[in-house]
């Protein structure tokens, strides 16, 4: 068949012949053009190379008919995943064939033979999410076991790529020990199950088990001598699990070749399906948390901790340590950690036990070596001890985000050794990291001898280039003469596959060809990878850096907390934390189209790109401020915050996509209907000058038609409704003389849609003995920051800021409290960062002064002037659903606490996501299905389950949509509080003089 040329991907588009027959040939999307290949350009890897094309297939016959294509045009092909791995292999000029956004589905669940089928695009924790919601005598019992740090994003077909392990390998092993089989897709279409006694009923399957067979008998010595004798490597082709079957009397009817495909990159099929062995739950689990003086005493404690049968032995550093203390996310995990002498520890170890059927929990801590429990916190609750590894799985992404020119870099991060040399390895690990000028940090999966180092360098100097390649070098000899080797459980990929040769030889690289060849005759399946591998210098080429030149930008927020503009567009690290389908918040528009381009992950790479000049291929690196491409895959951005404390990198999307956003209207100019929707406290106050007559108006057919067209709201959106402004008058109310004073500030729903929170508000106030002074001093910006009307915003922050100097420096205004969170969002994060004209300092008292209206009532309860008497709550349940920005700034707690207070133990806080309505997203009509489809994930649902229970949402937009997506009302906090207070009981005097309030 005549073959089309393989041009260099960066002169391929949507046009190019490949792309157009694709298209044809295949029920799934194609993408040619330049901004989505280049979002796939990267993974959790320090590489960065431009693919070919993107194919998201419908399904397996998509994937087979573009196999046979590939191989009919010898095109490179390779699957992928989540995009998780660290070694580069998810990195090619090569058609990428995405299987995480259609392929992710159970296939069967054999609740008697405790195996469970699935697409190779599901998560595991997708996995035993589905396994706990079983019914029956065994529903909910049983678990797939691997456990890699990122459980809530990597795929199946991923962890069977790379013979993903994790913490618990120790009990459970690796993938390879628990797949039962797979299917796969061969690059010439050809569909085959690999399991034990395949070639039995299946001629391919035993014509590819003699030819491995062929393969291994022909090397079995070289094997032998070669492969180390661990549990944990995966350097090269298992080529080891196939002999020992071979020992144990295989044949070609008989050998399972599914352990071959663990590890092997994608290099030598595509997974079309995965039957998982299950394992039983234990009863009850516990963890050690122990704290060391130095890194050195932590490793040397491993062995004898070992002999208490731990499931898991983990490490980690101070250097993690650290940079979780200046994680907003991570921080409050850090009260698991015992600390010595008042501070953090130099490592500490993480030791986890099973109670099955032996000894208990706690009879097993006393178990523990007696110098390893000097510092100890033994754990049994589950919610502390997800607590405790929500910080160890966090460990990868927190160090990317340190603040430092040189960071920790993913290169020698995958070290394994036997236990017994760990101190060993540790040691000279250190020496040679110093004797290159650096340091390193360190955690680890220390039971079975796996070692993540990240020495410190800034790839972006040449010298440091040098000493990456003479370090990796160095330590992997290191490893092989400790007895083990440099690939434990991330792979091989672009940065380990050129030292395999040097590891094993030329005669098992010889074998490893023979294997690709078996499997892939014409080399087209993720080539490079494993067979093929370049020079020891290609370790440093194609890196991810290397395409970013810094210029000059006049930026509107400051970016000192990032190293800068462009250190805030290189935060993002790949590890895809941002593409978990549950738990947390980040990121509602991912969780809702599942594309790779609507995450965190896929805008951070696109902002990248985009700023660095990279999308059009500027040689000087000109930022490029209109890409079309980018604009698009901003445009679902909800500016929920999510990211700024959810991702361990601290990467903020919401802050960047107004700054690439007004830098571009800088030149352009601000589009009219955004302009309009800007000036959103405007609008209100022109409206509820006569509310009645607005209100009329907003049901009207024809306005709400020409409404629609001139602001592009969607027709299904309901409006808000208008009414009297709020006032001071309205909130006067009796209270002694010379009472402290609180000011109320008079945000744009609270003033015009909403007055009757504000009245609430200054009712539950004034019971507690203040008085209240409504502060009507003008716009947050809001709106204006999350749509990029920067330099309005920050014109329009200074004059508010102006306006409330007097409450902000009156030492008689106990607080400033607040009843939308949004709106506080933007004094305590954006009014930091803009670059106001107001100085930081006032500022900075602001943000120490403001308060949510509920949280200054209970976190100041025990000083408030009056504390009214709190009956007993004896109404109908009450839920309450947090803001995003409440979530990810202070958490929901901030509402919990003061509701939990008044309603007792009927509260419940929902673990919800985004609502899906943030602001102005959920009103525009080509977002609406978006944003109604985000509620219907997660917290519609739960209301629904919550049956006739008190809904409580502190923001408008959250009611908003609980009103439309759910059709019933919900009350702002301090509506249920006033409530509850509204019993006629007279306020009772806290017994104490008034407390002094600070500032």
């Amino acid at each position: 068949m005549p073959s089309l040329p393989l041009l260099p991907a960066a002169s391929i588009d949507s046009h190019h012949p490949h792309v157009a027959a694709l298209t044809k040939l295949l029920r799934g999307a194609v993408h040619g053009d330049g901004h989505l290949r280049m979002l796939y350009a990267t993974d959790a890897s320090i590489y960065q190379v431009p693919p070919v094309a993107v194919v998201i297939p419908a399904d397996e016959v998509d994937v087979a008919n573009l196999l046979r294509y590939c191989r009919d045009h010898r095109l490179p092909i390779f699957p992928r995943g989540g995009g998780t791995s660290l070694a580069g292999q998810c990195t090619n000029a090569a058609i990428v064939c995405d299987l995480s956004q259609t392929r992710r589905d159970v296939l069967d669940y054999d609740a008697v033979g405790h195996t469970i089928t699935v697409r190779p695009g599901i998560s595991i924790d997708a996995v035993n999410r589905y396994l706990d919601t079983q019914a029956g005598e065994t529903g909910g019992e049983w678990f797939f076991a691997p456990d890699p740090a990122t459980v809530a994003q990597c795929t199946i077909g991923g962890c069977i790529g790379n013979n993903a392990a994790g913490a618990r390998s120790l009990k459970y092993g690796r993938t390879s020990e628990n797949l039962s089989g797979v299917e796969v897709i061969l690059s010439d279409g050809a569909r085959v199950w690999l399991e034990p006694n395949a070639g039995k009923a299946d001629a391919l399957a035993r014509d590819l088990a003699a030819g491995v067979l062929a393969v291994v008998r022909r090397h079995a010595g070289e094997i032998r001598r070669r492969f180390p004798k661990l549990n944990r490597r995966n350097a090269g082709y298992a080529l080891d699990l196939i002999l020992d079957q071979v020992d144990a009397g295989a044949t070609a009817d008989t050998l399972d070749l599914a352990p071959l495909l663990c590890g092997s990159e994608g290099t030598l099929a595509v997974i079309a399906a995965a039957r998982l062995k299950l394992h039983p739950k234990p009863k009850r689990r516990g963890l050690a948390i122990l704290s060391f003086p130095s890194l050195e005493e932590a490793i040397e404690t491993v062995v004898p901790l070992l002999r208490s049968d731990p499931t898991a032995v983990e490490l980690l550093d101070d250097t993690v340590l650290t940079a979780a203390a200046a994680n907003a996310g991570c921080r409050p995990y850090l009260d698991v950690i015992p600390l010595i002498a008042g501070k953090l520890p130099a490592a500490a170890l993480y030791v986890e036990l099973f109670e099955e059927n032996g000894p208990s929990i706690e009879e097993q801590f006393s178990t523990l070596p007696a110098n390893a429990v000097r510092t100890a916190n033994f754990i049994t609750s589950a919610s502390e001890m997800n607590r405790a590894w929500a910080l160890r799985k966090a460990g990868e992404p927190l160090l990317h985000g340190l603040s430092a020119h040189r960071k920790p870099q993913t290169f020698i991060e995958d070290n394994s050794v036997p236990v017994e040399n760990l101190s060993r390895f540790v040691r000279e690990v250190k020496r040679i990291v110093a004797d290159h000028g650096t340091a390193a940090a360190f955690y680890a999966h220390a039971g079975p001898g796996v070692l993540h180092v990240r020495p410190m360098l800034d790839l972006h100097d040449p010298e440091d280039k040098t000493r990456m390649r003479s370090i990796a070098v160095a330590v992997a000899d290191l490893a092989r003469d400790c007895g083990g080797v440099m690939s434990g459980e991330h792979g091989d990929g672009r940065v380990r596959g050129p030292l395999l040769e040097r590891y094993f030889g030329t005669e098992i690289m010889s074998a490893f060809g023979a294997v690709k060849s078996l499997f892939d005759q014409v080399g087209i399946l993720n080539p490079g990878m494993i067979v093929g591998a370049g020079a020891i210098e290609t370790i440093t080429t194609s890196l991810r850096v290397d395409s970013v030149q810094q210029r000059s930008v006049d930026t509107f927020y400051s970016y000192d907390d990032q190293e800068g503009f462009y250190g805030a567009i290189e935060m993002c690290n790949g590890a895809g934390v941002c593409r978990k389908t549950a738990g947390g918040t980040m990121c509602p528009s991912y969780r809702g189209t599942l594309e790779e381009r609507h995450s965190t992950r896929g805008r951070g790479n696109a902002l990248r790109l985009a700023i660095s000049g990279q999308l059009r291929r500027d040689p000087n690196g000109t930022p490029d401020f209109a890409d079309a491409g980018t604009i698009e895959t901003l445009d679902l951005c909800l500016s929920c915050k999510a990211c700024k404390s959810e991702c361990p990198s601290n990467v903020d999307v919401a802050r960047l996509k107004a700054e690439y956003t007004a830098q571009r209207y800088r030149d352009t100019g601000v589009p009219f209907s955004t302009r309009l929707i800007g000036n959103v406290r405007t609008l209100n106050r022109i409206a509820c000058v006569v509310p009645r007559l607005s209100n009329a108006a907003a049901t009207n057919v024809y306005v709400r038609r020409v409404v629609n067209r001139v602001l592009g709201f969607a027709e299904g959106r309901s409006l808000p409704r208008f009414a009297r402004r709020l006032s001071q008058r309205q909130l006067e109310g009796r209270v002694r003389p010379n009472a402290p004073v609180v000011v109320l500030f008079g945000d744009c729903f609270t003033t015009c849609n909403d007055p009757h929170i504000g009245r609430a508000a200054a009712r539950v106030l004034n019971a507690l003995g203040y008085a209240v002074r409504f502060a009507d001093a003008g716009c947050c910006g809001r709106a204006m920051m999350s749509l990029g009307m920067l330099s309005d915003a920050i014109t329009t922050a200074d004059r508010t800021l102006a306006k409330l100097r007097g409450d902000i420096e009156d030492p008689r205004v106990a607080a400033i409290v607040v009843a939308e969170p949004s709106c506080l969002a933007s004094f305590k994060d954006d009014w930091l960062q803009l670059k106001l004209t107001s100085p930081k300092v006032l500022r900075e008292q602001l943000a120490a002064k403001s308060f949510l209206v509920e949280e200054f009532v209970e976190t100041h309860w025990a000083a408030h002037p009056w504390r009214p008497a709190v009956a007993p709550y004896a109404g109908p349940p009450v839920v309450l659903h947090g803001h995003c920005h409440q979530k990810a700034l202070w958490g929901d707690s901030t509402s919990g606490d003061a509701l939990r207070r008044f309603a007792g133990v009927k509260l419940t806080t929902l673990p919800t996501g985004c609502c899906g309505m943030a602001g102005t997203f959920g009103y525009a009509a080509e977002r609406y299905a978006l944003s109604m489809r985000i509620a219907g994930l997660d917290l519609l649902p739960r209301l629904r389950a919550a049956g006739d229970a008190i809904v409580v949402a502190p923001g408008t937009s959250c009611r908003h949509q609980i009103k439309d997506g759910a059709g019933r009302a919900s009350l702002h906090p301090i509506e249920f509080i006033d409530r509850c207070l509204h019993d006629g009981a007279p306020p009772r005097h806290s017994g104490v003089a008034p407390a002094h309030h600070p500032a």
